[in-house]
């Protein structure tokens, strides 16, 4: 049986958390010497799906790694934005682009960040309360 990279993880509440079988206590005891908590915390799940589905071990593999990056990454740029002392939900999901004085198409060119690609700068300025810091942390 063939599997692809597009195969996905549903997502796991805690409440789900207790279908799995857990990890046997030395693969437990391995991952955390190792440091590796976002793969311990998904292992049990992802084993359980992929032994049902009869995933190929290299799948496994590529689906945990994959989680620990995911979290890694979530957490140093969740460290960074603290550190940085920005405030805190400033996302362009909960930009309100009605509600900005930007027209429109310069929103959608300025989000889509090619400016950023061509290693160009950007110099946002504007009266106060019109999303300027919302706009640039976004």
């Amino acid at each position: 049986m063939s599997t692809t990279s597009t195969r996905t993880r549903s997502t796991t509440t805690a409440a789900g958390r207790g279908t799995a079988p857990p990890l046997p206590a030395d693969l437990e005891q391995v991952l955390r010497r190792m440091r590796l908590p976002y793969l311990r915390t998904a292992a049990p799940e992802v084993l359980a799906t992929a032994k049902a589905q009869r995933w190929d071990p290299a799948e496994v593999l590529r689906v945990l790694l994959d989680e620990e990056v995911r979290g890694r990454d979530e957490a140093t740029r969740a460290m960074r934005r603290k550190a940085a002392g920005l405030p805190a939900g400033k996302t362009f999901a909960s930009w309100r682009e009605q509600d900005s004085s930007i027209p429109a198409p310069t929103q959608s060119a300025l989000a889509a960040l090619e400016w950023v690609h061509r290693a160009e700068n950007l110099a946002i300025s504007g009266p106060s309360g019109t999303g300027k810091t919302h706009f640039g942390l976004s």
